[in-house]
């Protein structure tokens, strides 16, 4: 029996060590759960506050799309009074809209504040609601009013992008003062770290405030002269997330190649993720844009995939369809501003009322643009003495109280208005409504090697380079905005700019 026992002691004795060990195993793995869930509980916490501000600004596009939507509806439904069917079909169309504005992505963070997929995702939501509504009234054996619906869908449209408008320059006002930014730090070499802290100090809307940056083998203490502000040094790229937890930065930017390559980026991922900081790779392709990029899903290597420039084709005839139909439109609204300026400039001194000169445009072709005279008559004669007072950027020349400018001529060109003849030169064929800036003979002959893909395509009469600064833009930033546009163009892109330069031309910087 004692033999019994003991043998029953010992064979109780391993059964409860292993209950114990697994009660032990069990309250250690619980406790462990509970701490990772607690650790994110904490990083979610302190997501939501860093990102407040972002949700509150969605909550708020989500209030002005459903008004906007309402007021559409409403609209068409007083105006038109349309029977039952189709006012069944544009109340569903009506509820629905501000939810397919929420599924495009619209109001996503990474698209609000710049550039213009936030208006290409409005209009394209839009327009497929708007296709499955018809073809839902069609298979239903329904009429669709097509004057309800253009007018549904035009004056919604417009209110959804002129709201979205003001909400941006909202928004780019308070990015001004320092709010609603993210704080980031910028890695790499001193060179892509001074190039993407100029680009981001440059850009409107920038959504980054930039700390400071991180360099191989950098000390605290250092610091790194971009334009002559003094960007403090705060770490190596050695020790990047402990920056980043002391500095409580919401982002890091990869300003190009660092030690350690590929396997130093993956891993600084991983890492950034216990912080809440997201991750962004400065592209080396930096005179691409959205339109031209597209992502191939190999598993194991996203490849970035870049379209190549294309100078003529589908788009271009677009464009020019488009070109005819607005400058046409132009110039009858505009026929009696235009009339009344002609008169101003033939009473307010000698000469002709328009102002011709040769131009270059596309593949190097001249041809004569139209502008109101702003100068007087023998402005080309006096241009050699005016040399040395030269205040113009690289090969242009310009000067801010230019005594051959006219009277009327000053405020002509300060609001843009000796331009407007200019619309002859795209009904004529040889200007588009934007384009890179109509280059002089005596110009072209000093570009550099690249400078002359600027003419791969027609001249604009606004572009990037007017809504940008005009005449206060150094002379590399105005071939950059020029290339820029020549490769990357786009219809939606055409549009954003052609609206920013009523802006510009209203409230104008750099003119004269």
């Amino acid at each position: 029996m004692s033999v019994g026992a003991q043998q029953g002691s010992a064979g109780f004795e391993p059964t409860r060590a292993r209950g114990l060990a697994e009660r032990i195993g069990a309250s250690a793995l619980g406790l462990r759960l509970r701490r990772d869930l607690s650790a994110a509980e904490a990083r979610m916490a302190r997501s939501a506050r860093a990102q407040g501000w972002a949700h509150r600004y969605a909550r708020f596009l989500r209030v002005t799309d459903a008004l906007v939507a309402l007021a559409a509806g409403t609209l068409g439904l007083l105006v038109m009074n349309p029977p039952p069917g189709p006012a069944a079909a544009l109340v569903a169309f009506i509820l629905v809209w501000p939810f397919a504005l929420g599924l495009s992505g619209s109001r996503d963070t990474s698209v609000l504040g710049i550039g213009v997929d936030e208006y290409r995702r409005v209009i394209s939501a839009t327009m497929q609601l708007f296709a499955l509504v018809a073809v839902v009234v069609v298979l239903t054996d329904g009429v669709l009013s097509a004057r309800l619906w253009a007018l549904v869908l035009g004056t919604g449209s417009a209110g959804l992008l002129a709201t979205r408008s003001l909400s941006r320059r909202w928004l780019h006002r308070q990015r001004q003062s320092g709010m609603y930014l993210t704080p980031a730090v910028v890695v790499g070499e001193p060179e892509d770290v001074r190039y993407v802290v100029r680009r981001i100090s440059a850009g409107e809307g920038a959504p980054y405030n930039v700390l400071g940056a991180i360099l191989p083998g950098g000390r605290r203490g250092q610091s790194l002269t971009v334009d002559g502000v003094r960007l403090p040094v705060l770490s190596s790229t050695d020790d990047v997330v402990r920056t980043v937890a002391t500095k409580k930065a919401g982002a890091v930017i990869v300003a190009g190649p660092v030690p350690g390559g590929n396997q130093y980026v993956r891993e600084l991922g991983w890492n950034l993720e216990e912080h809440d900081a997201e991750l962004v790779l400065a592209s080396s392709l930096t005179n691409v844009a959205g339109p031209r990029i597209h992502f191939r899903p190999v598993p194991g290597l996203p490849l970035m995939e870049v379209d190549l420039p294309r100078y003529s084709g589908t788009k271009h005839v677009v464009k020019r369809c488009a070109d005819l139909v607005l400058a046409t439109a132009a110039v009858i609204v505009l026929a009696p501003v235009l009339a009344v300026l002609a008169l101003i400039v033939r009473l307010d001194s000698p000469g002709p009322v328009l102002f011709r000169q040769e131009r270059i445009g596309k593949d190097g072709t001249p041809f004569t643009m139209f502008k109101f005279r702003s100068m007087a008559t023998d402005a080309e004669a006096r241009l050699a003495a005016l040399t040395e007072a030269n205040e113009g950027a690289g090969v242009l020349f310009k000067m801010k109280d230019d005594p051959r400018v006219t009277r009327c001529g000053a405020w002509m060109r300060r609001y843009s208005l000796d331009e407007l003849p200019q619309f002859l030169n795209v009904l004529r064929g040889e200007m588009s409504l934007v384009g890179p800036r109509p280059p002089l003979a005596r110009e072209v002959g000093g570009y550099e090697r690249y400078t002359h893909r600027r003419m791969l395509i027609k001249p604009g009469i606004t572009g990037l380079w007017q809504i940008s600064g005009r005449s206060d833009l150094e002379w590399d930033d105005a071939v950059r905005l020029d290339l820029y546009y020549v490769e990357n163009w786009s219809l939606t892109g055409d549009l954003m700019i052609l609206w920013r330069t009523l802006r510009a031309v209203v409230s104008p910087t750099g003119a004269y």
